[in-house]
């Protein structure tokens, strides 16, 4: 199981609070062999249009040594997470 980032609860709270159910938490995505693990999932009803919007978040702080690599990790892991997601 992946370690939570330090802001991990405020966002949660945030989406709670902005009408987003979470769904998981953490979010699991498998693919073949490979399982990897967003940080949460979460819906919301848009009442207009009756269809709901579903969200996979990834969160970062980046307080790292090196605030470019923090963003070279950060962009590696949400390309990987864009393609498995994709092929779900």
């Amino acid at each position: 199981m992946p370690a939570k980032d330090v802001y991990h609860d405020v966002v949660k709270n945030a989406l709670i609070k902005d009408g987003w159910i979470i769904t998981a938490d953490p979010y699991p995505i498998k693919y073949e062999e490979v399982k990897l693990f967003a940080d949460l999932a979460g819906e919301k009803t848009i009442a207009a249009s009756r269809e709901g919007k579903q969200i996979v978040i990834e969160i970062k702080s980046f307080l790292g040594r090196s605030p470019m690599r923090d963003l070279e990790t950060a962009l590696g892991q949400y390309l990987i997470y864009k393609a498995l997601l994709s092929l779900e």
